[in-house]
Order: C-alpha cells, then sequence, then structure tokens
C-alpha cells in the first residue's frame, strides 16, 4: 500500500496552493502591520561583506546536511557519492530559495536520487528521513538551548520540552506501527542505531551552527544591541520557525516568527522583521553555487560521456 494512501486525495492535490497561500497570507499580514519600511531598510543595510561572510558560512552548512544525508541514505542501503551529495544539496538549496513552495528543490534531490539507484520509494524516503532529524536536531537544540541560557525566552523552557517529549513518544509509537506503516519503523530502528544517530547528530549540530553563525551576521548587519547568549536562543527560535512548511520561497513564517520572537526578548518586532528580511536575502545569496550545479548539470545532458554515475553510485555502496 501506497504511504500516501491514508492522505485524502483532496488533500494531497490543495496542499501545494495552501502552502502557498499560507506564506503569502503571513507576509500580506506582515506588511499590513509594519509597511514596507522594515523590507526596505533590509535591502539598504545588506553590505557586500554580509553576503560574502554568509557564501563562507554556508560551505560548512552545506557540507554538514550533504554528510547527513548520506549518513541516512547508507542506513536506508541507498547510499549517496561525497560529490553527488554535496552538488545535489546545492542544487536543492538554490531551487527551494527560487522557486513558490520552498521544498521544490528537496522534492527535486529525492526524485533524482530514487531514480539513480533504481529505488524511488527508499531514495525518497532518504530525503525525507534526512529532512526530519535535521530538524528533530534542531529544534532540540533549541530546547537545550531555553533551558540553559539565561534568556527572557528561559519561561518557554516547560512547552518546548513538553513538545521534544510528545515527539519523542510519537518516534517511539511510530517504531512499533505495523502493516502499512510498517517502513516507518523499519527506517526509525535503522536511523536510531548509535553510530548513525551520532554521525547524523554531529552533522546537524555542524548546519545548525553555521546557520546561526549567518543570522548572528544579518543580527550585525541591521545593528542589533545584544547579548551572544541571547541572540543565539532568538536565532533558533527563527530557524525552527523558517521550517514550517507555509511559506513562498522560504518567505513567511520565518519572518512572522522572527519578528514575534524579538518581540518576546524585548528586542523589537520591527527590529525582528528587518533581521529576519537581511537574513532571507543572505541565506538566499549563499544558495548561488547551486545555480553552478544546474548549468553543470545542463552541459553534462549536452555530453552524457562526462557523466559516470553507474561507476560512482558502486564506488558508494563500497564504501
Amino acid at each position: 500500500m501506497s504511504s500516501t494512501s491514508t492522505v485524502p486525495y483532496g488533500v494531497r492535490r490543495a496542499w501545494p496552493a495552501l502552502r502557498l497561500v499560507g506564506g503569502a497570507v503571513v507576509l500580506g499580514a506582515l506588511v499590513w502591520r509594519f509597511g514596507t519600511g522594515p523590507f526596505a531598510d533590509a535591502w539598504r543595510m545588506t553590505t557586500w561583506g554580509s553576503v560574502l561572510a554568509a557564501l563562507l558560512l554556508t560551505v560548512p552548512a552545506t557540507l554538514a546536511n550533504a554528510w547527513r544525508w548520506r549518513v541516512v541514505g547508507r542506513a536506508l542501503g541507498v547510499p549517496l557519492t561525497v560529490r553527488g551529495s554535496v552538488a545535489a544539496y546545492y542544487r536543492s538549496q538554490f531551487l527551494n530559495a527560487t522557486l513558490p513552495g520552498g521544498m521544490l528543490g528537496d522534492a527535486h534531490r529525492a526524485v533524482r536520487h530514487g531514480r539513480d539507484v533504481g529505488d524511488l520509494a527508499v531514495g525518497v524516503r532518504a530525503t525525507v528521513w534526512d529532512r526530519v532529524t535535521g530538524q528533530a536536531a534542531q529544534s532540540a537544540l533549541l530546547v537545550v538551548a531555553l533551558v540553559v541560557l539565561p534568556t527572557p525566552l528561559h519561561r518557554f523552557a516547560p512547552p518546548a520540552v513538553a513538545g521534544l517529549a510528545g515527539v519523542a513518544v510519537l518516534a517511539w509509537w511510530l517504531a512499533r506501527r505495523r502493516g502499512s506503516a510498517a517502513f516507518v519503523g523499519r527506517d526509525l530502528r535503522a536511523l536510531t542505531r548509535p553510530p548513525v544517530a551520532a554521525r547524523v547528530a554531529s552533522a546537524s549540530l555542524i548546519a545548525t551552527v553555521a546557520h546561526v553563525a549567518v543570522f548572528l551576521v544579518a543580527v550585525a548587519t541591521v545593528g542589533v544591541d545584544a547579548g551572544p547568549t541571547l541572540l543565539i536562543a532568538v536565532a533558533l527560535v527563527a530557524l525552527v520557525g523558517a521550517a514550517v512548511p507555509l511559506n513562498v520561497a522560504g518567505w513567511g513564517p520565518r519572518e512572522g516568527v522572527t519578528a514575534g520572537v524579538f518581540a518576546l526578548a524585548g528586542l523589537g518586532s520591527e527590529t525582528g522583521l528587518t533581521v529576519s528580511i537581511v537574513f532571507g536575502v543572505l541565506a538566499a545569496v549563499a544558495t548561488v553555487p547551486g545555480l553552478l550545479v544546474i548549468a553543470a548539470d545542463a552541459v553534462v545532458r549536452r555530453h552524457p560521456a562526462v557523466s559516470e554515475p553507474v561507476r560512482e553510485l558502486e564506488e558508494a555502496r563500497r564504501g
């Protein structure tokens, strides 16, 4: 039975449009509330120095994400090469940042990987689990920050801990599912083996630290005066909020969540919106290497002899 068979057909058909509408509604509400001033300020404040910093900081984030994807793929029996995974991740980041929906790049990455290994379903699952484990690790880091760091956001630690515990219970329940969802349990058992889980956590930590650093570049660009402890906690909230799947090429919930958390931290919601816009610009520009990957793909399609995916995948299977 298909893994999507439990989702009503109408919902599956409407979901892409709902994602876009949701992001557009959030952006429209922000413009209605704050006007266009924060957007204009963000474009004016963004400098070439901040763009270069974002480009450089996104390199370790992309390498770490590609590493996590390789670990997940190998655990599920669909290995990836280092070069192929890094190129695919840069490509997917660029497509996510430039196409509506914010996840079309990941969809392309999933389908292409599945076709390369001759098992579309498992290839898609590897990409989904890559994203899920990355978001789970990022959320866990946020909970730790809320609990440990002495900030105005500390009061939200109890519900955050409860939420994380709820996710853990859900994962435990899914790991024991049988029938049509049995593959979820098999995948979870494979991914929670200590060697695999340790690598996934390490890769996610590196990627999150790099993304937090890009956020701090945006904060410095806007000129926010606050302590590093508070800014790290705020950055983690913004990153987790950016994962809400209702956006327009990544825009929408990220800006709303950042404006809200800046207000809760006593830094001003309008300032938070400006920081989020600068961060969005920096994050989008930092994916430009993905455009080079797409250009290289075009060359390979015109000259297929230069591509050796079969040999590379065999090397990956041998480790």
